[in-house]
């Protein structure tokens, strides 16, 4: 029998692979459990793993070997790959040990980066926290994004969306977001955007080919619909491209507060499943010039800071706002990870306000 896969003695792998389960993609699942038992066909991969640094789970080991296998079968190699993601067959062990075997270096090239999901899903969220923004006047919002992988969420005022009860956005967009709603409707507020920026480490760019096949190789293929919606908000981007900066987050977002904020704009910092790939100091430092930024707020030049983020102990996902000037904090909704169902708070938790 065929040793797990341990890292930290956790089983990375099974661990994904339930979780996969319970969101409902039983096809991923089985492809993770299968690399559990056949990773060491792949020998310099299966080193990666041995000797990963840092947190694996954090770094989403497991979906990286899930976007390379994907990645793979859309390009037809190897042939039984391919197959069984066309559901042609149920050999997983099969299938999944052949491609290890033959594409061990394709597959530890692509596990050295980072998840590039962009899930447009997540823009959902971030609208309702837009809405939610408590502003003595209606105003347009700066918006500054953090890991803003291909941008695709800084165009989030060219989709549609069905929240609760609430239609906004733009009705006659072929991107349309409805989460699975749950709970009160939030209220409506109509969002303008004035201007959208992002950053990212390693941005992508949605007029290259091979970009956007990286992107599509990080949807779960048992889920077509993402895929499809995904395709839409990069054909949207092609003809809006959204405006990315190539730099680490804590640098550059220290540049964006200390620039002047026009009178009558609300600057909003947003930002989803973003904050597991940074260090505990980078976290408190974001947390500490937000806090700086907001003691500099008024009425006229609003903060809001947007997060959709797991919670430290990683059983929840939690869309929670910050507003300044006056520093309140609250968890607005529950949600799930790629925006699939939102759970709308009847009494938003009041959390503790950012430290200055």
């Amino acid at each position: 029998m065929d040793k797990p896969t341990t890292i930290g003695g956790r089983n990375a792998f099974l661990r994904q692979a339930d979780l996969c389960r319970d969101m409902g993609s039983p096809f991923l699942a089985s492809v993770l459990e299968a690399l559990d038992r056949q990773l060491e066909n792949a020998p310099v991969s299966a080193d990666m793993v041995a000797a990963w640094p840092g947190d694996a789970a954090a770094a989403a080991l497991a979906m990286r070997f899930n976007g390379a296998l994907h990645a793979l079968a859309r390009r037809g190699r190897p042939a039984a790959l391919a197959a069984l993601y066309h559901r042609e067959h149920d050999d997983f062990d099969g299938a999944v040990a052949e491609a290890l075997a033959r594409e061990d270096a394709f597959i530890a090239d692509w596990i050295k980066r980072p998840t590039q999901t962009n899930e447009i899903a997540r823009a959902g969220a971030l609208l309702s926290g837009l809405m939610s923004a408590p502003l003595e006047q209606s105003m347009p919002f700066e918006l500054l994004e953090l890991g803003a992988s291909c941008g695709l969420n800084l165009n989030l005022d060219r989709y549609a969306y069905d929240l609760g009860l609430v239609a906004a956005g733009d009705p006659l967009s072929e991107v349309r977001i409805a989460p699975q709603w749950r709970g009160p409707t939030p209220r409506f507020a109509p969002v303008s955007i004035a201007s959208a920026r992002g950053v990212d480490l390693n941005p992508l760019d949605a007029s290259d080919p091979g970009h956007r096949e990286r992107l599509l190789a990080f949807t779960w293929s048992d889920q077509p619909e993402r895929s499809r919606r995904l395709e839409a908000a990069l054909r949207i981007a092609a003809t809006h491209p959204p405006r990315i900066d190539q730099a680490d987050a804590v640098t550059w977002l220290a540049q964006r507060l200390d620039e002047p904020q026009a009178v009558g704009t609300c600057r909003a910092v947003v930002h989803s499943m973003f904050l597991q790939y940074l260090s505990d100091w980078e976290r408190q430092t974001i947390a500490v010039m937000m806090a700086g930024a907001g003691a500099r707020a008024t009425a006229e030049r609003p903060l809001v800071w947007i997060g959709y983020e797991w919670t430290a102990d990683r059983k929840e996902v939690e869309l929670r706002l910050t507003a300044w000037p006056s520093g309140e904090s609250i968890v607005l909704a529950k949600g799930h990870p790629y925006g699939d169902w939102l759970e709308w708070l009847d009494a938003p938790a009041v959390v503790a306000a950012v430290a200055a």
